[in-house]
């Protein structure tokens, strides 16, 4: 089987850089767009092939799901022999359990929809829940970019905390620290609705320090703003750096880090780098072209996984 790459239009630009580091051209792939909204994509060029579709889903989160599955069953009528879907950022990934009677289970019925349209396997980096590989029915290789982003962050001061916004993204921190050498604070935090939180608790030694907020996601910003005026009450540094693997950034995030005291915004280009506040992005497209060599070789991917 040959290696094809496909790009979706959620971040061509990341699709190419997999593609060039790779030494393949990706395959056409053209998506029709109609007056109603409707959009027809055709692929060429993958018969026989080993497929991987590069589709991160976000911002438009419906948007790029919609086309992702259309993709994906376009390849599989192109003749493709196997087909990966690379989605970088996974959207409706935060809603892998329900929290009241009568709400849907978004993320499983994303991943059910995924294997229907026609992938064999599903490659996500850093998704937003521990258990996210259990409730997809193909197997999942799930890719972290935090030793990527802990070596953007340095070298750091000596006194110097990662600290962990919320109790979800407590072993996350913990693997920074262990990148970095660093001790860790975490916070405990009440979510009152998609975009306030409060911060209830800070467990961990902040003072005089400079803190480094690390999170899979930061959306519209809410977590961590709550997590740097409990930092800031307790003593930490004001000049803050935070670190996230998908930079959506997106509602009230302008306003909300107008209040935030930091001096870096380090992200991935997991999906398409935001305009609405200043951020270094840094690149996954080594991390995903590795996989997607070793995926095709068949060789194991241990050393680049999220579960280390």
């Amino acid at each position: 089987m040959s290696l094809q790459i496909v790009a979706g239009s959620a971040n061509p630009h990341l699709a190419a850089r997999v593609a060039r580091e790779l030494g393949v051209e990706p395959a056409a792939c053209e998506v029709a767009c109609f007056p109603d909204g409707e959009i027809r994509p055709t692929v060429s060029g993958v018969r026989g092939g080993d497929v991987y579709v590069i589709q991160p889903t976000g911002r438009a989160v419906n948007q790029y799901l919609v086309e992702l599955l259309f993709v994906l069953d376009a390849c599989r009528r192109a003749g493709a022999e196997r087909v990966t879907a690379v989605v970088p950022y996974f959207g409706y990934a935060r809603q892998d359990r329900r929290t009241h009677a009568g709400e849907s289970l978004g993320g499983r019925v994303v991943a059910d929809l995924i294997r229907s349209a026609g992938a064999d396997r599903l490659v996500v980096v850093d998704p937003h829940p521990a258990a996210f590989e259990a409730m997809c029915p193909i197997p999942v290789e799930t890719l972290t970019a935090v030793p990527i982003l802990a070596g953007a962050l340095t070298p750091t001061l000596d006194d110097s905390v990662i600290v962990a916004p919320d109790l979800g993204a407590v072993k996350l921190a913990e693997r920074y620290a262990s990148e970095l050498g660093l001790p860790v604070a975490f916070v405990r935090k009440t979510r009152i609705s998609g975009t306030v939180v409060a911060a209830d608790e800070l467990i961990g030694d902040v003072r005089n320090r400079h803190a480094i907020i690390v999170d899979d996601m930061i959306s519209t910003g809410g977590t961590v703003e709550a997590a740097a005026h409990l930092l800031a009450g307790h003593g930490a540094k004001p000049d803050l750096v935070i670190a996230a693997t998908h930079g959506l950034l997106v509602g009230s995030v302008a306003r909300r880090f107008e209040t935030i005291h930091s001096r870096r915004l380090v992200v991935t280009d997991t999906v398409t780098p935001s305009d609405q506040v200043p951020i270094e992005t840094i690149s996954v497209s080594t991390l995903l072209a590795d996989a997607v060599g070793r995926l095709y070789r068949a060789e194991p991917l241990d050393e680049l996984a999220a579960y280390r």
